[in-house]
């Protein structure tokens, strides 16, 4: 992926080109920004760049064998990239075999991965005389214990060791690793570029306006199952909001909700909905409006609460106790 096919984020890719052309890249970048803008394609870009064979002006040649595996991952788990000097992060990424766990990481980015895949790597020199580059996905899921382990590390690589953390949730990232990395921001993608990425993809468009800026959910919103489960969910939590009591409301939506990275999902889809009807209505019903807004503080809210680890079928309840009250 060459930067020049970043779509959306000029301000993004002017800072790393620039940067790499003078020879003064930092050596940990942290890219924030909403899910879905290219966050993950400009890491790998940058990756690309710093491998690459023949480099030209600091610039990935894109044709030698380095540039070509450094962006293609393995067909089998876990799928990584084919350069063994791109080394990818992420959480449940590696099995326990890999990572010398009796269990898989479901809930955070483990310290076991951070002990196995950086600091055993970053003492020795890269495999094919170039950069070694360590790209943590979703780097806000890195647990406190794995986040202390990668400080001194982040902080003072090894020359030609490079990070480059993508997060669409910074102020969950600790402190101290905050300080140690340079932030690079993106922004949400305007609806001409998201038509160009769908169009280019063969997916139908239509679900543009709802998407919030961002290529992924777009992209979801195409998807005639995934769209049923959540609009059924949107349907359901409707009915809940309605209902006589707060028992059977939370019966409507079911008693325990334990996914929770799907449930996160499913109340992105939520916001979306709110905040289009609100649109819709702005002009004609300020009050219907108002209460839009309301809810979707709400929903936004529970959407933090679980991101702070609380627990989803609590988190469910509260949301709907919250609702009912608007």
């Amino acid at each position: 992926m060459p930067f020049r096919e970043i779509l959306g984020q000029p301000t993004a890719v002017e800072i790393l080109t620039r940067a790499l052309g003078s020879g003064k890249l930092h050596h940990a970048y942290r890219f924030e920004g909403p899910d879905g803008v290219g966050k993950e394609l400009t890491a790998f870009a940058l990756a690309q760049s710093l491998v690459c064979e023949r480099p030209q002006s600091g610039l990935a040649c894109r044709d030698c064998s380095a540039c070509k595996r450094a962006i293609v991952l393995a067909t089998e788990p876990p799928n990584v990239p084919l350069h063994p000097d791109v080394v990818l992060i992420g959480k449940g990424l590696y099995p326990p075999a890999v990572l010398g766990t009796s269990s898989p990481e479901t809930s955070a980015i483990g310290i076991e991965q951070i002990r196995k895949m950086i600091l055993g790597r970053v003492g020795y020199s890269s495999h094919e005389g170039q950069n070694l580059v360590f790209l943590i996905r979703a780097a806000e899921e890195l647990s406190q214990g794995a986040a202390n382990a990668l400080l001194k590390t982040l902080e003072e690589p090894p020359q030609k060791v490079h990070f480059v953390l993508i997060t669409s949730r910074p102020n969950r990232l600790l402190d101290t690793i905050r300080s140690r990395t340079l932030p690079v921001r993106f922004r949400g993608l305007s609806d001409e570029i998201l038509g160009r990425i769908l169009r280019t993809n063969g997916i139908d468009p239509s679900g543009i306006p709802l998407a919030q800026g961002s290529a992924r959910l777009a992209m979801d919103l195409a998807d005639s199952e995934k769209m049923e489960n959540r609009d059924k969910f949107f349907e359901l939590l409707q009915q809940a909001i309605l209902a006589k009591d707060l028992g059977s409301a939370l019966e409507v939506l079911g008693k325990k909700q334990d996914d929770r990275e799907e449930l996160k999902l499913q109340l992105a889809w939520v916001l979306a909905r709110f905040s289009a009807h609100a649109r819709s209505i702005v002009d004609g019903d300020e009050s219907g409006a108002e209460r839009m807004a309301q809810f979707h503080r709400i929903v936004m809210s529970t959407t933090r609460d679980l991101d702070r680890n609380g627990q989803p079928a609590l988190m469910l309840e509260s949301m709907v106790t919250q609702l009912r009250r608007v």
